[in-house]
């Protein structure tokens, strides 16, 4: 196997394990065994478990991340929020092990980064499109960010409830999403208020 070749293999090992057992319940000792090396070459390619675990976590990022932003190719408003919702979901259910790893917050500090940083990312996408419909329709662009986490932040915890539910079917579930984002956004009030006593 060149160096090349070993470092994958212990990249998809070590993806699969962290997938099952998360970070701390996984040890370099079953990551050597399970490759068929000794320890030392684990530490060789990536300085052990946190350095290993960092490349898969960014990886993993960085497959969703491109998976949403190819998605949002345009088009009505409402369309893109699907195509957000689907590209979501076509991860989970394309890449189950890698989002397992990426809703676990990450334990390493020298990591590239959590599910919040990613979702926060996702949003950064959504907050252009958002904004212009914002000014479109009167109301404050500066709003936008807050939405756009909103609606990434809904999307990405009912997928981790449909990865462990399995139930209803992926179209379903997007067109749920997308019903609740969409006729939510299409009825927003330009100022809202509270209504009950707390105003602060």
């Amino acid at each position: 196997m060149t160096g090349k070749e070993r470092r994958e293999q212990l990249l998809d090992i070590g993806r699969t394990l962290f997938a099952e057992r998360g970070f701390e319940g996984t040890s370099v000792e079953e990551i050597a065994h399970k490759a068929g090396v000794s320890k030392p070459v684990v530490y060789e390619h990536f300085g052990g478990k946190e350095g290993l675990y960092a490349v898969v976590v960014d990886r993993e990022m960085r497959r969703l991340l491109d998976m949403v932003t190819s998605a949002l190719t345009g088009g009505h408003p409402r369309e893109l929020l699907e195509q957000a919702a689907f590209a979501l979901l076509d991860y989970i259910e394309q890449y189950t092990d890698g989002f397992r790893i990426l809703v676990r917050d990450s334990p390493v500090a020298q990591s590239t980064g959590t599910f919040a940083s990613l979702i926060s990312d996702i949003a950064t996408q959504v907050e252009d499109i958002l904004g212009m419909e914002f000014k479109n329709r009167g109301f404050d662009a500066k709003l936008a960010p807050m939405y756009a986490q909103a609606l990434v932040g809904m999307v990405a915890l009912t997928g981790q409830w449909w990865l462990d539910a399995q139930r209803p079917d992926k179209a379903e579930v997007a067109a749920h999403l997308v019903n609740l984002s969409w006729n939510g956004l299409s009825g927003l009030e330009p100022r809202p208020r509270l209504i009950g006593h707390r105003k602060n």
